[in-house]
């Protein structure tokens, strides 16, 4: 489909919000009959949506736009001291590009994770169906990049979509006893290099919201572009 005039889309009901307490959230999805490809998928992605599963969405909530489409801008970021060193310290780790598919190994890091760092959450309890329909699709080039220690001991997931113009942060998660590494982190900067590599100018990180610490983190990689009234805009605030 070229014309995204064309789309139809679905808003779902009001339902509490998982990040701003006391708010009421709602979310766009694109109509789940529409063919989608990687070509709209980049599209869209430049709109502000994200991909959960077989899904496209973004938020669409009443009086409230605290949700900020962010992507980082790769060829002008620089890694801060503390990035350097974090980069050091997980210098031993070797990553390899793996199927987006379920194995039992990946399976029981994200079911660790989940249970030991989002046990209020979504997410809890995970399970094998909730795994494959969150972070697998069928139209979306999607990998797996895969973080092991010198045992070939898999410590974290970075699980990224191939875009056009970029690469985008899905999700990541890693073992919860390695908090002095800062695996989520060390993936995302990965995440950062790998685009530059590739000669992709952005890394879609999802949202920002100021108010949210779990999100506000996302403004200490700059230059940072937000996309506000229709425009992506550099954000220079280093605030959360």
């Amino acid at each position: 489909m070229s014309d995204l005039s064309e789309l139809r889309f679905f808003r779902t009901p009001a339902h509490p919000c998982s990040y701003l307490e006391g708010r009421q959230a709602a979310t766009l999805f694109v109509d789940p009959q529409t063919p989608l490809d990687a070509r709209l998928y980049g599209e869209l992605s430049r709109l502000g949506f994200r991909r959960s599963g077989d899904y496209l969405y973004r938020p669409h909530c009443e009086g409230c736009q605290a949700c900020i489409p962010a992507r980082v801008r790769v060829a002008d970021f620089r890694p801060r001291r503390r990035h350097r060193r974090l980069i050091k310290r997980n210098s031993d780790l070797t990553v390899s590009e793996e199927p987006a598919r379920y194995t039992r190994e990946i399976y029981r890091l994200y079911a660790r994770y989940i249970d030991q760092r989002h046990g209020d959450g979504d997410m809890f309890p995970p399970s094998e169906e909730q795994f494959t329909g969150f972070l697998t699709c069928d139209w979306a080039d999607t990998r797996f990049h895969c973080f092991r220690d010198a045992d070939d001991t898999l410590l974290a997931v970075a699980v990224t979509d191939h875009l056009d113009d970029g690469l985008s942060a899905v999700y990541t998660f890693f073992d919860p006893d390695q908090e002095a590494r800062g695996l989520g982190v060390n993936a995302l900067l990965w995440q950062i290099q790998a685009s530059h590599r590739l000669g992709l100018p952005y890394l879609y990180l999802g949202y920002w919201i100021r108010q949210c610490q779990k999100m506000s983190y996302k403004s200490q990689y700059q230059p940072l572009e937000l996309l506000r009234d229709g425009r992506w805009r550099l954000h220079t605030s280093d605030g959360g």
